[in-house]
């Protein structure tokens, strides 16, 4: 099914990128190692290209992306922070997968 494949390659792809971008965090925030920048590069540098492995135009991925970004990082907030996320933040991110789901998977003509 194309709809759980392009589903599940914005997932690995967000992951990339919030881990990417939380190891920096840690180490500008919370004064952990230096070194965390290298694999926090490479999981950046893996994001970039996790993104240009979609089939359809750059600018629809980059903006259907946003949508499964905003669901995978409120369960970062639950899974990495220890913070249950609230009503609120399930129905923002249930809004967000939608408008991913109907840019992503709407009719086109050819």
């Amino acid at each position: 099914m194309p709809e759980l494949k392009t589903l599940g390659l914005f997932v690995v792809t967000a992951l990339a990128e919030i881990v990417g971008c939380y190891l920096p965090y840690l180490w500008l925030r919370e004064g952990k190692s230096i070194w965390l920048l290298v694999p926090g590069a490479l999981s950046l540098a893996l994001f970039a290209w996790l993104l240009s492995l979609h089939p359809t135009a750059a600018g629809r991925v980059y903006a259907a992306y946003g949508g499964v970004y905003v669901f995978m990082a409120i369960l970062w907030l639950w899974a990495v922070d220890g913070i249950r996320p609230t009503g609120w933040d399930i129905l923002g991110s249930a809004v967000a997968l939608l408008g991913m789901a109907i840019i992503m998977f709407a009719p086109r003509s050819s």
